[in-house]
């Protein structure tokens, strides 16, 4: 019989490599959860798997496919065991079937659906289930799920780019290229994690930007790209619509001609509800992308649409690369918030981490609400 310490050594060491192959469906997985699993007989892995992309096997199913005898075995998996069915049958239901002995669980699925179901159906089953084992690894890897099966809401990041004096483009517009190769490549990771990439409309009439994914011999699925137009000025040869992937324009006119010519070079436009002075209610925004299956948002935009997101409060993170050089006084600022003219309404952030890449600084901070 092992001590207690021992137990709780060996899953937490079987679950680190869980959360490993979980971090493989990284890029793949939305608006599905990243998941893995760990089968281990005798202190030995005998499968593994994780969910690769919606519609396909889950993390569970994948490993038990790989073994002809998991009778007796311990799963470690990063998220609870599913209870119903959608595209795929059960989780737990497989195994059950397959006859696991215990079941040790990152976290608990905030989806209601699932939420605590498929552990008492493991418990039904007379299947030993411990639940909170690395928990904090396990809710970082999935934030953005957990947020929209929570509130409805995605999780919002806003990538910045900056020179040393916190302008973000000359007074003209110009930006290219305020930081290093090596940033740039950073952001194409980050927005392959997204669910979504968010822009305004100043920014695609002032750079034309593509805002798609460019990795090379990677597996990714490419983020919806969102374009808030409260008055349809999107240009349809606008470059993102030649590219691969959904285009969404989000407004709150409905010009019949103007949707039209969007609409013909393959963009989804949608009417939202205004803010009462002409301009998108960012909070239905959101809202509306929940119900679209976002469960990660990243803005990469102008000050007037970072300052009025971080102003509401719905910026959870913020992601800067500061690069070594300084524009001067006449350069364009990162948030836009005339509202903030004294020392109590100023908006703080915590650091959560540093790091150099290539010659820039990225600082990531986590918003506090």
């Amino acid at each position: 019989m092992l001590s207690k310490v021992n137990r709780a050594a060996d899953d937490a060491k079987f679950m680190a490599r869980a959360l490993f192959l979980a971090r493989k469906g990284l890029y793949t997985t939305e608006p599905n959860p990243r998941v893995g699993c760990v089968l281990v007989k005798d202190n030995h892995i005998i499968a593994e798997g994780w969910h690769v992309r919606t519609g396909e096997g889950h993390a569970e199913v994948e490993a038990l496919r790989k073994t002809d005898d998991a009778q007796g075995a311990t799963a470690y998996v990063t998220l609870e065991p599913c209870s119903h069915y959608g595209k795929t049958p059960p989780c737990a239901m497989a195994l059950i079937e397959a006859g696991i002995q215990r079941v040790v669980i990152a976290m608990q699925d905030p989806n209601p659906l699932v939420a605590g179901k498929g552990i008492l159906l493991l418990q039904q089953a007379d299947i030993e289930v411990s639940c909170g084992v690395l928990e904090p690894e396990a809710q970082l890897l999935n934030k953005g799920f957990i947020r929209r099966m929570q509130t409805g809401l995605p999780y919002v990041i806003s990538k910045i780019a900056m020179s040393l004096d916190g302008k973000t483009a000359m007074a003209s517009g110009e930006s290219k290229w305020i930081t290093s190769t090596e940033s740039r490549q950073d952001v194409q990771r980050l927005r392959a994690s997204s669910s979504a990439i968010m822009t305004g409309v100043n920014t695609i009439l002032a750079d034309d930007p593509s805002l798609n994914v460019r990795l090379e011999d990677v597996a990714v699925s490419e983020p919806l790209r969102i374009i808030l137009d409260s008055s349809l000025k999107t240009p349809s040869d606008a470059k993102l619509f030649s590219l691969a992937g959904r285009v969404l324009i989000l407004t709150c006119v409905t010009e019949v001609e103007k949707y039209t010519a969007l609409q013909s070079v393959g963009a989804e436009v949608y009417c939202l509800a205004d803010n009462g002075q002409g301009q998108l209610d960012l909070l239905a925004v959101l809202k509306f992308l929940g119900e679209q299956q976002v469960n990660q948002l990243l803005i990469e935009a102008g000050s007037l649409l970072n300052g009025a997101m971080l102003q509401q409060g719905l910026i959870d993170e913020c992601i800067v690369y500061m690069a070594p050089c300084v524009l001067g006084t006449s350069g364009r600022g990162v948030f836009a918030m005339p509202m903030v003219n004294k020392m109590a309404d100023k908006k703080s952030l915590q650091l959560m981490e540093t790091r150099q890449v290539g010659v820039d600084l990225r600082l990531h901070y986590k918003v506090q609400k």
